[in-house]
Parts: C-alpha cells; structure tokens; sequence
C-alpha cells in the first residue's frame, strides 16, 4: 500500500526576495492557463488534450520564451493544466457541468530539482535566480518535516509554495510518499524517448566544456597550480625546518584551493543541466585519460576525477544522473548528426574542420557534443546542444575565467 504524507513548513525569505517569488507565481499562472487554453476543448471531451507530453511539445519551447522561470517551472504548470483537464474530462464523461480550468490562486509546484532541500533550509528557482529560505519549524519535536522528509523511510514528490496574503508569510508544502512492502512498489521504466542529455568534454585549456556550448575555461586554475608550484619550488630549496612547516601549511592551503574551484565548476555544470532540463550529464570514460592527454600534469588528472566524482553526487540531490562512456574518437568525428564523418585531420589543435561536410566549430564544444551524442543515440534520448550561427559555432558562455567564485573575489595567496 502506498502512504503519502505532507509536511507544511513555514519559510524565512529574506524580504529582498519577495517580489522575486511574487513574480514567479505570475509567471507560473500564466504558463498554467496558456496549457489549459490549448488542452481544452468546448466541443468534445474527446478533443480535449489529456496527455502530457502533447502539451508539452507543443507549448514548452514558447512559454521559454514569453517567461523568464526555468525549465522545470514550465513543465510543472503544464503538468498542473494537463492535469487539471484530466479531471473536467473524467467529470465530464459521467455527465457533470464543466468549464475549462482557470487558474488564479497564488501557488507554484516545485519538483526535486527546482527545489534543492538541506537539512533547515531549502533553495527554490525563481525568475531571478535561486532563493535560500531558511525553514521556521515549531519547537515541539518531532514535527511532520522531522517524520516525513528528514525521514529514510519516505520518498520526495513534490512540494507546492503558496502565499498567505493576510500574514505576507510563504509555506512549502511538501508531499511524500512510502511503501508499506517492496512488492507495492511500481517497477521503474525509463521515459527513454524524452530524456534529455548534456555532454560535457574535459580537457586541459577549457577545463570543461558543455555541449550547450558554455566554457569552464581553466587559466585561473592552471594560473595558481604553477603559483603553487613555483613557491614549493622555492621552500623546498631553503632546507630549513620553518620552510618545511610553511610548505605543510602550503599543501594544505593548495588542496582546500583546488578542492573548492573544482566544486564550484561541479555546481555550475550540474545548474547548466538543471536550467537546460537535462536528465543526465555525460563524460568521457576517464580510464586512459593520461594516455590520451599527454600534455595533462598530475593535477589536471585529478580535477578530472574529482569532478566527475562531485558532479555524481551533486546532480543526485537535484534528480540529474551522471554517466560515462568511451571517448575514442569524440575529438575527431563531425558532430553534425547528417555527417559524422570521423577523419584525424579533422581536428588541428582547437579548432575543428570537417573534411567532409565543412563544419567548423571549437574543437571542444564539437567533442562535448560527441560526448552526449554516443550516450543519446544508444538510448533514444536527446542531446541538449546550442543553436549554432552560420559558422556552425556555438555561442560561447565563458565559467570561472575571471577569479571570481560564488561572486566573491577569489585569489589564493600561494605564500608562507
């Protein structure tokens, strides 16, 4: 037997931030009743557009547009509308009166990767950028957050933000659910026909490169490893006992530095796949990855791997998955998926030119590309990529080139 249950929390959001959830709501309403307006039908229920998936590849691309809410928000206030329909349809077939739904009530639907929960507090997307509002839980313990979503034994669906007009507070009302055996679980099937994925190629000068054409370029980071580097150089000549202790303290002041760039690029490529309503981020199996990047040093090596690793973890809490798969090849095959020719003359350097068709583009954005391609295709998924101009080459968004991380001044003292 499924058990549902739903834990209203109370928000703390700072009051900086109420026009921008304020705004959202608009945004969301309207997104909901331009889906109910097409669903809809005064003919027939039979004319009615009960399925998901319909409204969704009919409006979603559009209400991008007319809106500034992410990709989730949209989906979520056409499912809302979809859903909505449904049960006029399912009223209307027993013989009820019934009227296309309208929407006015100010409440939005957040999904696990529009809503990112900690522990006290939980991140919400909005027109301007995600919202931290920390949660004001009663003191008696345990409270319905406490049992139900702090809770191993429920599941997260989906929570619904609402409004309380006559005390100007916001409540987050969020759903749960468990099993009382295994066996009431549904089994799982892949929507395998509308997973959405984004490549994502490693490399030395462009740390990493997505095929939504956004670069994570890696001067800064190359920049403070020979800093780094260059005054170990220097202590390590000295010999003396308080050179050795500064050069402990170097080391770990280096690895806490590197650590917190590369989780600052795992954060930004796990949003970049969220913002793009990608299921899945993929990379290059890392297996070979010094045989196939001789110029890589040792800490090249290491970012790779730990941002695949953080990347993992950190697109779980948020509902996206992270694969790998073989990258023989991905540098030097056309990307165009009426082409593909492979040739090795194809690439020179950072820029890559097909032999075959003619396509020119950033050799790296051409391999991310490829990337997300070879895991799409075996699937039947789709590759989130960038509208290309008339080069053929992607509007570039460049990460992390500038020393500024999380918005903060960000320049390591690489000294005693």
């Amino acid at each position: 037997m499924e058990v549902r249950r739903t834990a209203p929390v109370k928000l703390v959001v700072p009051d900086e931030r109420h026009e921008d959830l304020h705004e959202s709501a608009q945004q969301f309403l309207h997104c909901a009743n331009r889906a109910a307006d097409f669903c809809w039908s005064d003919v027939s229920y039979t004319e009615c557009i009960t399925a998901n998936t319909t409204a969704r590849d009919a409006l979603y691309g559009e209400l991008r547009v007319e809106t500034d809410l992410t990709a989730n928000l949209v989906q979520e206030a056409i499912r809302r509308a979809v859903q909505a329909v449904n049960g006029c349809v399912e009223r209307w077939k027993q013989g009820q009166r019934v009227s296309q739904p309208e929407f006015t009530s100010w409440s939005m639907l957040y999904d696990k990767r529009s809503a990112t929960f900690y522990r006290n507090r939980v991140s919400l997307s909005t027109v301007n950028g995600r919202v931290e509002c920390d949660f004001e839980l009663p003191a008696d313990s345990p409270t319905p957050y406490e049992r139900y979503v702090l809770s191993e034994e429920y599941e997260f669906r989906a929570s619904t933000l609402q409004y309380d007009k006559a005390t100007d507070e916001f409540y987050f009302h969020i759903t749960t659910r468990k099993y009382d055996s295994d066996d009431d679980k549904p089994e799982v099937s892949e929507d395998t026909e509308h997973q959405t994925v984004l490549g994502i190629d490693l490399g030395v000068n462009s740390l990493a490169v997505a095929s939504t054409g956004t670069f994570w370029q890696g001067d800064e980071y190359d920049h403070w490893c020979r800093e780094f580097e260059k005054r170990r150089s220097e202590m390590q000549q000295r010999g003396t006992q308080a050179a050795h202790n500064a050069l402990l303290r170097l080391g770990k002041r280096e690895e806490s530095w590197r650590k917190q760039y590369i989780h600052t690029v795992a954060n930004e490529i796990v949003t970049e796949a969220v913002e793009h309503d990608c299921d899945v981020i993929v990379f290059e199996d890392l297996t070979d990855i010094r045989e196939r990047l001789p110029q890589a040093k040792w800490h090249h090596v290491w970012a790779f791997r730990r941002l695949v690793e953080y990347v993992e973890y950190k697109g779980a809490e948020r509902g996206v998955t992270a694969k790998q798969v073989a990258s023989n090849h991905t540098s030097q095959r056309c990307s165009r998926t009426d082409c593909g020719f492979t040739h090795e003359a194809n690439r020179d350097g950072e820029h890559f030119h097909c032999q075959k068709c003619g396509y020119e583009v950033n050799a790296d954005y051409n391999a991310a590309k490829n990337i997300g391609l070879r895991y799409a295709r075996k699937r039947k998924h789709r590759l989130r990529s960038s509208p290309t101009s008339r080069t053929g080459d992607a509007p570039v968004d460049v990460r992390l080139n500038g020393g500024t991380l999380s918005g903060e001044s960000h320049q390591p003292i690489a000294g005693d």
